[in-house]
Order: C-alpha cells, then structure tokens, then sequence
C-alpha cells in the first residue's frame, strides 16, 4: 500500500492569508501565476494575487486554458514559464488549470517529455516537479491533492491520462470564499464529479482499508453538502463541506484509482468537450448498475453513508438503494439524464466504447469489461 499526499494542506475560508508565509518560509520570491480567464474576470484569481501584491512578490499570470485543457495551452503556458523564469507555480482553479500546472512543472524538470504526448500514463520521469502551490476554486476534481492530470490531445480527439508521483503540488489551500461564487451548474458538475471519485475510489480493484475509510467519509459529506451548495451558493458549511469531502476524495482515489465511469467520460471531454463533471454525474448510475453484481456488499455502505436507511432490505435491494440515492441527488441538482441530451448522437456511441476500453482507469473497474460492455453501457445512458 502506498499513499502520496500534499506536504502541506490548507482548509477554512480565508485559509490563502498563509500563502505569504509559505513563501516567505521556502525563499519564493517570483511566481508563474496559472488560472483562467474567467476566474480573472470574476475576480475570484485577485483573491490569491492581492496576497502577493501585499507581500510584494513579483509575478505574472497566464490564463489562456480552456475546460479541457489542451497541449497547446501547456506549451504556450510552458513558453511563457521559461520566459518569466519564477521559482514558483501558484495554480488557482479548478482541474483545468491545475492539471496544466502540473504538466507546465513536470515539463520544465524533465525537458524530455517537452512533447506532452510521452507523459500519458505512468511516464518514466525522473526529477520532482517545479514546486507548485495549488488553490483550488471548485470542489470537484481534487487535483490540488492527486498525482494525476489529463490533457487533451486535440490532433488525435483523445485525452491523455497522466499518473505521477513527481507532480503533486507541493502546497494544497482550500479556501471555501475562493468557491461561493461557483454558478450553479459548476457546483452541481464538479460535485457530483468529487462524488463519482469516492464511489469508484470505494469500489475500485486497488482498494484499502485506508482509502475505503475516507471514501466513505468523502460520500457522507457531499451527500450532505452539494444539494445546500448548490441551491445555496453562499451556505459556508455547504462550501466548507464541499471542499472537505472533495480533498478527502482525492486523497483516496489518487492512490486506488478509479474505474470505468472516467473511462467512459474522458472521450466525452475529448472528442466533444462535454464539461468532465457534467459526463461523470450522467454516467454514474448506470455504471454503477453494472457494477452492482462485483460490488454488492459496498453498495450498502455507500447507501448508508448517502443517508439511506437499509434495515431489513436484503442485499441487492441495498444495492439498488444505492443507485436510487445517486439519481435522486443528480434530479434534485439538475443533471442530464441522457447522452442525447448533452448532443451525442447515436452513432458516436461505439466511436466512444473503442476510446474507453484503452482509457487507463479501466484496469480498475471492479467487474471486469469489454468494449461490447461499455457500448451498452453508453446505449442505455443514450
């Protein structure tokens, strides 16, 4: 068993006051600053650069990354790295910009995979990444904590899945007033995609004692949380629940892996650019319906920790309340419900079966899979 965390964790609104004193303590005095356009314009990023303006550190910002990052926006952000010649990445976003972040810095420390091509899976690198400092803005994909990040190969309409243990961010803040602004379907997107993590987390083939203990935890409190975090965008416990049960995700799933619901939407994101929160939270219930027959006992927990009273039900009417728990929190927050909803047409579906089979998070699934499967399994999403 082997668990890769943060050195350093943040939690609590205003918990990014600390970000001058970490830098002051590590010697930084220059950061390549890594956001987005939008958390710019909402001035969500000033929240973290009025820290480094009052402590007069130098800095610049790039923010031309889009929601399913592409290799060009690492190697024009990796360009304008080496330029500026910081000691430091101050990440503040969503996965988005933390998993261009991460490859900026494992780029900038191991030159040889400067075609960001060669990092998909688990690549050879051999030094740590540049030091990177990660706020994260939603509470969905735990990328501030985990040693992954996804690119997309825009030329070849597929994402790149990148496991390694040298890109972890050095320092993870969790500011809840970093996250009230979120709209809507943001908070219901990235939460249910923070869900999606613990649930596979919890079943996946790599599980442990450890990572079960917090993805059950993790599962109780977004159950408790989203919906609140959703209708009620400034409901601080909400945030701070969130934010919480994202991170506790992370934590676990980073370590275990995952399985074939992120199989499934990684090409969604590729080669349509549906939002990878949005693509999770659709297809959730219906693997997890797959998977019930390998995971049965699970499930039962998973619907106790979602508030669901399971006396006197037998195992798989367990099971099934399990599922039930999940759809009804998807409703309740205004998921899609089907694939042709969010512009997938039918014969895209076995374009989508042959692209997530090879998607490395499939080796995790806890029944085992063929491209024939996940096709149904994105026919009856359809």
């Amino acid at each position: 068993m082997r668990m890769i965390l943060n050195e350093t964790s943040y939690f609590g609104a205003g918990c990014r006051k600390e970000l001058a004193n970490e830098m002051a303590r590590r010697g930084y005095k220059k950061a390549f600053v890594v956001t987005d356009k939008d958390l710019v314009k909402f001035g969500v990023a000033k929240l973290v650069t009025d820290e480094l303006d009052g402590a007069k550190i130098c800095y610049t910002t790039f923010d031309d990354i889009k929601a399913n990052p592409t290799i060009k926006n690492v190697l024009d952000g990796l360009k304008q790295f080496k330029d500026f010649a910081p000691d430091v990445i101050i990440a503040i976003g969503g996965g988005s910009v933390i998993d261009t972040a991460k490859a900026i810095g494992i780029i900038a420390t191991n030159p040889d995979f400067a075609d960001v091509k060669s990092l998909e899976g688990v690549a050879d690198t051999k030094n740590k990444c540049f030091p990177i400092i990660a706020f994260a803005t939603t509470s969905g994909t735990a990328a501030e904590v985990t040693i992954n990040y996804v690119i997309t190969d825009e030329d070849a309409g597929r994402k790149l899945v990148c496991v390694d243990p040298n890109d972890i961010p050095i320092i993870a803040f969790n500011d809840a007033d970093m996250m009230m602004s979120m709209p809507k379907g943001l908070t219901a997107a990235t939460g249910m995609d923070a869900l999606t993590h613990a649930i596979e987390g919890y079943i996946t083939k790599g599980a442990h004692a450890l990572s079960d203990l917090l993805c059950w935890n993790s599962i109780k409190m977004i159950a408790e949380n989203l919906e609140n975090a959703v209708k009620c965008g400034n409901d601080a416990t909400a945030r701070e629940g969130m934010a919480m049960g994202s991170y506790v995700a992370g934590m676990a799933f980073s370590n275990v892996g995952l399985g074939i619901v992120h199989s499934m939407a990684h090409p969604l994101g590729a080669r349509f650019d549906i939002a990878h929160g949005v693509a999770n939270a659709l297809l959730l219930p219906y693997v997890m319906e797959y998977n019930m027959q390998s995971a049965k006992a699970k499930y039962a927990d998973i619907a106790r920790a979602m508030g669901v009273d399971v006396k006197g039900l037998s195992a798989d009417e367990a099971a099934v309340s399990a599922i039930n728990a999940v759809k009804t929190l998807s409703e309740k927050i205004g998921i899609p419900k089907r694939l042709r909803d969010i512009g997938i047409k039918e014969e895209d579906l076995e374009m989508l079966a042959k692209d997530a089979i090879i998607d490395p998070c499939t080796g995790g699934n806890p029944a085992p899979v063929t491209v024939e499967d996940i096709l149904a399994i994105y026919k009856k999403a359809f």
